[in-house]
């Protein structure tokens, strides 16, 4: 079967990674893989090394619809002849498809809530006819976006909601708390996420100072870039001298990971199926999680991590304090994350779900 990706990310985000460790994980033998990206994606080379055949389009970048991109995405259709366009957020891309009469399925990799016109009765009519025509199916990364696609009007039968796997990590290097000034007596609690409103950064420092008033001194790594840097700098100084760290931008995704006794995934929205938490899983990290969106279908109260009430400063204190005082159950469930992850979350898993998919929409099973 012939398989074409189309997305449109110039930078490697969350659809972007999923996408990746698809491709790693492909079955070769049974299905032939195409991608479509715009010029200048930090994609290009990633896909390239993976050994999958590639179109470059002159349009689409970082916009899910952009009319100039489709008769171009036509031409690749063409080209490849593909039995299914597999679209990561392109509208474009299924426009084009459809237009060469081709079978279609897109992801959807966030959870954001639609807006009051699209989930109006009129508005979900209307976006659900129009769905209708524009793919075969939909694959939802997790509960969330799976309800966030039916309160849009796409109907259930239509859906296939999945969870993301991908491969383990590499496992650190001993030394990898030394780059942000870490030791190895310090408890370290971290965020690898970007540094956006929505992810609860600063519940995690407020869950800190919490812990510091009642003398459990912790150090925090914020691992990432984005627009609320500068508002945590300044919420940082309410905190011990040191106690925070920002670590920026990180290549070596081990590494931060590595450096964390805890990982906590403090998002209040669009949490579908977190790769960090699972990645974090991989080299049995524990984690402590809000209980938004599809983190309860990660993690698991007792086994590798805790969830706490989404928003809840006290109740995030309450379970990293718990975590702090309890090393012998830090390391039970460091152990129970790696068989939690071996069991559902790989990368083979995960190419296995996505494939099952392609069949079902190949053989009209929506």
């Amino acid at each position: 079967m012939r398989v074409l990706h189309i997305i449109s990310d110039t930078n490697i985000g969350g659809g972007g990674r999923a996408l990746l460790n698809y491709l790693q994980f492909a079955g070769r033998t049974q299905f032939d893989l195409a991608v479509a990206l715009p010029v200048g994606s930090a994609l290009k080379s990633r896909v390239e090394n993976l050994k999958v055949p590639l179109f470059e389009i002159p349009a689409m970048a970082d916009q899910s619809l952009d009319w100039k991109a489709v008769p171009l995405l036509r031409r690749c259709i063409r080209e490849f002849s593909p039995d299914i366009v597999h679209t990561h957020g392109s509208v474009s891309g299924r426009i084009a498809a459809r237009l060469e009469g081709k079978k279609v399925v897109y992801t959807k990799h966030c959870a954001f809530p639609p807006g009051k016109l699209v989930s109006s009765l009129p508005g979900r009519l209307a976006n659900g006819l129009l769905d209708g025509l524009l793919a075969d199916g939909v694959i939802a990364v997790g509960p969330s976006a799976q309800e966030i696609l039916m309160a849009s009007g796409i109907p259930k039968k239509r859906i296939y909601q999945m969870l993301n796997g991908t491969p383990p990590l590499p496992a650190p290097p001993e030394d990898c708390r030394s780059q942000w000034g870490l030791k190895p007596e310090d408890f370290v609690v971290g965020i690898l996420a970007r540094v956006e409103p929505y992810k609860g950064h600063d519940l995690l420092l407020e869950a800190a100072r919490l812990l510091h008033q009642r003398n459990r001194p912790v150090r925090i790594l914020i691992a990432g870039e984005g627009s609320q840097v500068d508002r945590l700098r300044l919420l940082a100084r309410t905190l011990p001298t040191g106690s925070v760290v920002f670590g920026g931008f990180v290549t070596r995704v081990e590494d931060a990971l590595g450096a964390m006794d805890v990982q906590v995934n403090a998002s209040t929205v669009s949490e579908t199926s977190s790769l960090s938490l699972l990645e974090g899983m991989s080299i049995g990290l524990p984690a402590v999680a809000s209980n938004c969106g599809g983190n309860p279908s990660l993690i698991f109260p007792g086994e590798n991590g805790f969830l706490f009430e989404n928003g809840s400063v006290q109740d995030l204190a309450a379970k990293l304090e718990t975590l702090l005082d309890r090393p012998e159950l830090r390391a039970r469930m460091s152990r129970r994350a790696k068989e939690i992850f071996e069991a559902k979350f790989t990368g083979e898993v995960y190419a296995r779900n996505i494939e099952s998919v392609y069949r079902a929409i190949w053989k009209g099973a929506v």
